[in-house]
């Protein structure tokens, strides 16, 4: 018996069954969420194909949305199953916020790239609407699943992983937030800053998706390729396919020490014509590889083996946590092969800092504007190595932001039992 509800409680830290996380900090223990159970079970518990159909989500109640959450990510109903059957040849992982304009430039771009019905697309979200549900389901040109981050801010408004009101403010001293005794007093950052709950959420999600997609999604079985990493605010050209398939050959022929491959830079199509089939072998940097990046099931079993120094490095940025493990925990830094002409265009004039004057108008027409100019370039027959850099470690610059405990709690949670 001990054992049965031991095994249950730790199952729960995943969401199977019912969704319990216990983070445990001092002798505080925070229930996130009950589930009454039933066939919504959880989102990790590893469901059989065909299980059940599409969840209607309710948005009537916090309750009622968090249940539709757990029960979507347990049924993972693949839209499009029967009209696109057998496995796909790419998949393609968007995370997902809160710009539905940006997401339908994405959409846009993807119903145009070639050979795109072969592709499974798969949206994680942390945000919850039922405009962002109804653009995603009107896709009808390949498979899509839609993953849900289940502890969003958005469902714990005003407790963790949201903004608990007895938080320290972020600017408080130390001493005073000792002296008012608000939760998080004994852990500020390392520039003494408390957390801000907005701040912290896209470094969970990053990771939660990580681990969801390799290790619970039944579409992505027996799938042998890279799944290539997306956000909603990119664009992608009509020869993504095409310039993967080639980098992977690229890859097997020239570099099978490559450790991901990354289609996109911060570039757009500046030169393009002649960088079109240019490819570079380097170090991982944050500030040049964090766009299209191709990920291995192999590359994903290194940073699994990271995942205490992932959730514990003082950096709200995944990227630039990534750029630390390259190199520290990992011991032989990332190496990256790189498209030179870009096959991500970045949309994005707004986001986590700013959110205001959002013009997805002037987006669009940057990005038609692009492919204007890159589409006579577009399908190369062959990539050439353009320069071979040593991939070294790149120290830098930490940003703090990630010093409370709890959200160290709940990012090493979800590889608990991987």
């Amino acid at each position: 018996m001990r054992f049965r509800l031991l095994k249950r409680n730790l199952l729960a830290l995943l969401g199977v069954s019912f969704v319990v996380v216990t983070l445990l900090f001092s002798t505080r223990v925070l229930i996130v969420s009950e589930d009454g159970g039933g066939d919504a079970g959880g989102p990790q518990q590893g469901p059989r194909a065909g299980r059940s159909g599409p969840v209607t989500f309710n948005f009537g109640s916090l309750s009622d949305l968090s249940q539709s959450v757990y029960s979507a990510n347990y049924r993972q109903c693949v839209h499009n199953q029967d009209r696109f059957p057998g496995d796909p040849q790419l998949v393609l992982v968007a995370q997902v916020h809160n710009r539905p304009e940006y997401l339908q430039l994405l959409i846009r771009s993807l119903e145009k790239a070639a050979e795109v019905h072969s592709f499974l697309l798969i949206f994680s979200h942390d945000y919850f609407s039922e405009e962002i549900n109804s653009i995603v389901q009107r896709i009808s040109f390949c498979k899509v699943l839609q993953i849900y981050f289940p502890f969003s801010t958005q469902l714990y408004p005003s407790q963790f992983p949201g903004q608990d009101p007895r938080d320290c403010p972020r600017d408080m001293s130390k001493d005073d937030a000792m002296k008012t005794g608000c939760l998080n007093a004994g852990h500020p950052d390392s520039y003494g800053h408390y957390r801000e709950a907005f701040i912290t959420q896209t470094k969970h999600h990053w990771w939660w998706k990580l681990h969801f997609v390799f290790e619970r999604v039944q579409a992505m079985q027996g799938y042998g390729g890279f799944a290539v990493f997306l956000e909603e605010d990119n664009y992608i050209l009509p020869d993504f396919f095409h310039f993967y398939k080639s980098m992977l050959e690229f890859r097997r022929s020239s570099c099978p020490d490559c450790d991901l491959l990354v289609l996109g830079n911060h570039d757009g199509v500046k030169d393009f014509s002649r960088l079109t089939n240019k490819v570079l072998t380097t170090g991982w940097m944050s500030t040049k590889h964090n766009m299209g990046m191709a990920i291995s099931r192999e590359l994903y079993y290194k940073l699994m083996g990271c995942s205490s120094e992932y959730c514990t490095y003082d950096e709200y940025n995944w990227d630039w946590t990534l750029q630390h493990l390259s190199g520290t925990c990992i011991s032989k830094p990332l190496k990256v092969l790189a498209a030179q002409g870009s096959r991500v265009l970045h949309t994005g004039d707004c986001g986590l800092h700013q959110k205001e004057n959002c013009r997805p108008e002037w987006a669009l027409q940057k990005v038609e504007e692009s492919l204007q100019t890159a589409r006579e370039d577009l399908f190369p027959p062959s990539l050439v190595l353009s320069g071979a850099e040593a991939a070294e470690h790149k120290a830098h610059m930490k940003n703090g932001g990630w010093g409370d405990v709890r959200d160290h709690s709940l990012c090493k949670n979800y590889a608990k039992l991987l």
